[in-house]
């Protein structure tokens, strides 16, 4: 009998013994493209169209300080895929009515189309696709940074893993397209947004610092309220501040052309 008991005893704690261990146990990291897609759909696709008031403040070496402020608005195509965006200047006078457009295609075969209205020559001007990596009207933010850049012009690397953070090296796949030979990304592991971006340029020095200053859910989504962009080498940096955030307001795609970059919606104005 006290044999029978050991038994069943035995029985007992195999079925449920191990059960309480694999509770315990620390997730399994995800993959590195798992990482990078959820970053990406995190960072760019919240909802499925949305707006926002940003106020900017470019800052020099010195601490002169200039300011913009506009509307932006974007749209996806395609969750995780093509999107629209359209930003229209409020302030100051010199960028009052200025409109910035872009297409982004999740394809890298295919180059984002992008247009900006200049209302003080009253000229519609096409961005080319080397101009991508310039400065966003004046400010340490490039244009390619508003509507981020495809994950597939880049390799991926998990380099480390945190309690809180994902370290991911990204290296371009044609280097000779851009300024910097590899950037790195601090992701937080629960929401996945983008904390830190660190640019190396071609003698792998660092010069170029993107951070996430404060993250507020808005409608459900973990949303980047304040960011802040550090240029090393002149030592200057932008900050933007994200206000009046609103998602799934159903934007109507005729917004996204061409006619309307001189006669900007009532959505884009106010």
């Amino acid at each position: 009998m006290k044999s029978l008991r050991l038994t069943l005893t035995a029985l007992v704690l195999s079925l449920f013994v191990p059960t309480a261990f694999a509770q315990d146990a620390p997730p399994q990291t995800p993959d590195v493209r798992t990482i990078v897609n959820k970053a990406n759909l995190a960072a760019y696709y919240r909802g499925e169209d949305g707006k926002a008031k940003v106020g900017m403040t470019i800052i020099d070496k010195n601490g002169n300080k200039r300011t913009r402020e506009f509307i932006i608005l974007r749209k996806d195509v395609k969750d995780g895929g093509d999107q629209k965006y359209f930003v229209y200047f409020n302030r100051p006078a010199d960028v009052r009515k200025m409109v910035y457009m872009v297409h982004k295609h999740a394809d890298p075969a295919k180059d984002d189309d992008r247009w900006l209205y200049m209302p003080a020559l009253d000229l519609v001007r096409r961005i080319a696709a080397g101009d991508k990596r310039t400065s966003f009207v004046g400010s340490d933010f490039l244009y390619e940074d508003v509507s981020g850049r495809s994950l597939e012009e880049d390799t991926h690397e998990l380099t480390e893993t945190t309690d809180t953070l994902f370290v991911v090296k990204n290296v371009p796949k044609k280097p000779e397209t851009v300024e910097f030979s590899y950037y790195n990304v601090a992701i937080d592991r629960k929401t996945y947004i983008p904390m830190k971006m660190e640019f190396y340029d071609k003698d792998n020095k660092l010069y170029r610092v993107i951070e996430s200053k404060k993250v507020e859910k808005i409608q459900d989504f973990p949303t980047v309220v304040k960011s802040v962009v550090s240029n090393l080498k002149t030592g200057g940096r932008t900050e933007m501040e994200f206000s009046r955030v609103t998602y799934n307001i159903n934007l109507s795609e005729n917004i996204f052309t061409e006619r309307y970059l001189r006669r900007p919606p009532r959505e884009a104005i106010r």
